[in-house]
C-alpha cells in the first residue's frame, strides 16, 4: 500500500524534542493503531483524524479497508497530548497517494477538531525552538500560536487555521509566514495593578522592599493582620526592572508547557501567590510525570507566601534547595526534572497567633503553648535563608485618605534599574547572575571588597548577632545593594549598619 514520514514535535519536562511520525498501510481489514507508547489523549486521535480528514474533502480512514500504523518514534518516550494530530493525519493522505509533496524541512504541530480546524497546543516556544535547532526550515502551527512561536528566530513560522490549510501547504500553495514578533514591555498602567503609589505610609517596608529588588534579596515582612503587608507584596513587582528579551522567551516557555499562559508573551515579572493551604506538589512541582510548580512559575519574578508559618512545614522545608541553588529537583518514579526556580522571596507572616503580639493596639491573647507551637512552624535553616525581615506596623487612622503620590513608583524604579546597571557592569558575564543577592562565597570574594574601617564593625556585630556564615555573608551582599542604591563605589559603616537592620528580630516568630 504505502507508507510516509512527517516530522512533529513535543514538550519534555520544559523542553521539547522532534518526533517522527511514520505511516504504514498494508491490505486487510480495517484497523487502525498507534504505538510509541502514546497515552490516552494521542490514542484518541485517530478518532480525531478521521473525522477531521472527512471533513475536509478526503476519504475517511473508517471507509476504507487497511491497516492502518501509526509510529510514534522514539518509541521509548512517552508521547502525551493531541499535538500530533496534523502530522498523523497528512502522514495518513501522503501513505494513501492522495497527497504528494516535499515536508522533509517542516515540522507540524496542532490538534484537530472534528471539522478539520487547528487548536492551539502547549509549548509552542520550546516546540519552535527545537524545531530550529535540529535544522528544520518552518514550522506549522495552529493560527492562535502564531505570535508565541514567532518569538523564535531563524524558522519560518507559518501558521494555519484548518486543516485544509496544511494540505495546501504540502501541495506547494505555501501559506504565508508571521512576521517575527517584536517584543514591547507593559508598563504598570493598567487600573488593576497595584503600586507603591497606592500605599500610604510604610516608608520602611518601600526601603526595604527596594533594597531587595535591587538585588534579588528575598525580604520577610511581619506584622498585625491588616497593616499592608500583602499590598506592599503585590506592589512589588512594580518596581522590578523591565524582562530582557532573553527572560521574557524564557519565561512565556515556562507558562506556556504548564498551560498558564494568557497571552501571547509575558510582559511583566511574574507573580504567583498560591495558598497557604497548597499541598507540596503544587509548590514544588512533581506527580507521575514531573511538572513544574508554584515555585518554578514564579521563575524571575516574585514568589509570595502569606500567612508564612500557616503552610505545611514539609512545603517550607522544600523551600531550602531553591533558596540556595535556584533550582529545584523533582524525582518521581516515571523519570527525574530539574527546574528553574529564580525568584525573590516575599513572605508575610503574623507575629504570633493572633497578629498583635509586639505592637501597638490590643494586646496579645495567645498562651505561651500557642507562642511556642508558632515559633515552631518555620526552622531556623529557612530564616537563615531569608535575606531581610521588616516590621509592618500599624498606620495612624489620619494618614489613611492622605493625598497619594503619583510618580514615586516610577522614582524607585529607575533608581533600582541604575542599581542593577551597576551590579551589571561589576560581574560582567559570570555565572553570578549579575546581581549581589546570587552572589556564591567565591565571587563575594572576589568582586566584594569590605573596607578595613568597617570589618570590625561587622565582626562585632556577627558575634553579638551569632549569625552563621551564610548570614554573614547575606550581611554583606545587602550592603553592596544598599551601596548601589546611592551609587557609591565602596561599603560605607551607614550602608552596612543599615543591612544589619534587617535581621531577624525575635518577634518576626513570637
Amino acid at each position: 500500500m504505502g507508507f510516509a514520514k512527517v516530522h512533529s514535535a513535543q514538550t519534555n519536562l520544559l523542553s521539547a524534542e522532534v518526533i517522527d511520525v511514520e505511516v504504514d498501510l498494508s491490505r486487510g481489514l480495517h484497523s487502525f493503531a498507534v504505538v510509541g507508547l502514546p497515552d490516552k489523549a494521542t490514542e484518541e486521535a485517530k478518532d480525531r483524524i478521521a473525522a477531521a480528514i472527512k471533513n475536509s474533502g478526503f476519504t475517511s480512514p473508517k471507509q476504507r479497508n487497511q491497516k492502518v500504523v501509526i509510529a510514534l518514534a522514539p518509541a521509548e518516550i512517552k508521547k502525551e497530548g493531541s499535538g500530533f494530530d496534523v502530522a498523523m493525519a497528512l502522514g495518513y493522505l501522503l501513505a494513501t497517494g492522495d497527497l504528494e509533496g516535499d515536508i522533509s524541512q517542516t515540522v507540524f504541530m496542532g490538534e484537530l477538531s472534528l471539522d478539520g480546524k487547528l487548536r492551539p497546543v502547549r509549548g509552542a516556544i520550546a516546540l519552535t525552538q527545537v524545531a530550529r535547532d535540529k535544522g528544520f526550515k518552518e514550522i506549522v502551527v495552529p493560527f492562535e500560536n502564531r505570535i508565541e512561536a514567532a518569538l523564535i528566530s531563524g524558522i519560518a513560522i507559518l501558521p494555519a487555521r484548518t486543516f485544509a490549510d496544511v494540505v495546501s501547504h504540502a501541495q506547494g500553495e505555501k501559506i504565508p509566514p508571521q512576521p517575527e514578533t517584536n517584543i514591547q514591555n507593559k508598563e504598570f498602567e493598567s487600573e488593576e495593578d497595584i503600586t507603591f503609589d497606592d500605599i500610604v505610609g510604610q516608608e520602611s517596608a518601600k526601603r526595604a522592599l527596594t533594597i531587595a529588588a535591587a538585588g534579588k534579596h528575598n525580604i520577610g515582612l511581619f506584622g498585625p493582620p491588616g497593616t499592608g503587608k500583602t499590598m506592599l507584596a503585590k506592589a512589588f513587582r512594580a518596581i522590578l526592572p523591565n524582562l530582557s528579551h532573553e527572560e521574557i522567551l524564557e519565561i512565556t516557555s515556562i507558562h506556556s508547557i504548564a498551560g498558564t499562559l494568557k497571552e501571547a508573551y509575558v510582559t511583566k515579572p511574574p507573580f504567583r501567590s498560591p495558598h497557604h493551604t497548597s499541598s507540596y506538589v503544587a509548590l514544588v512541582g512533581g506527580g507521575a510525570n514531573p511538572k513544574p510548580g508554584e515555585i518554578t512559575l514564579a521563575h524571575r519574578g516574585v514568589l509570595f507566601l502569606d500567612e508564612f508559618a500557616e503552610f505545611e512545614t514539609r512545603v517550607l522545608e522544600a523551600l531550602r534547595e531553591p533558596l540556595q541553588e535556584k533550582k529545584i529537583s523533582v524525582s518521581r518514579a516515571r523519570g527525574t526534572g530539574v527546574f528553574p526556580a529564580h525568584f525573590i522571596l516575599v513572605a508575610a507572616l503574623n507575629p504570633c497567633p493572633c497578629g498583635n503580639r509586639g505592637f501597638k493596639g490590643p494586646q496579645c491573647i495567645c498562651s505561651p503553648v500557642q507562642l511556642l507551637r508558632y515559633e515552631r512552624k518555620v526552622s531556623g535553616p529557612i530564616l537563615d535563608r531569608i535575606d531581610m525581615w521588616i516590621s509592618v506596623p500599624r498606620i495612624e487612622h489620619e494618614k489613611l485618605l492622605a493625598e497619594r503620590g503619583t510618580r514615586e513608583n516610577n522614582r524607585i524604579k529607575n533608581v533600582i534599574s541604575k542599581a542593577r546597571d551597576i551590579q551589571k557592569k561589576r560581574y560582567g558575564k559570570t555565572k553570578t547572575g549579575k546581581v549581589n543577592g546570587d552572589l556564591s562565597v567565591r565571587d563575594l570574594v572576589k568582586f566584594i571588597e569590605v573596607p578595613e574601617n568597617i570589618k570590625e564593625t561587622l565582626n562585632d556585630a556577627a558575634r553579638t548577632l551569632n549569625l552563621s556564615p551564610r548570614a554573614y555573608h547575606k550581611v554583606i551582599k545587602l550592603a553592596r545593594t544598599i551601596a548601589d542604591l546611592e551609587g557609591s563605589d565602596e561599603i560605607k559603616k551607614e550602608n552596612l549598619l543599615e543591612a544589619l537592620s534587617y535581621r531577624p528580630p525575635k518577634s518576626a516568630l513570637g
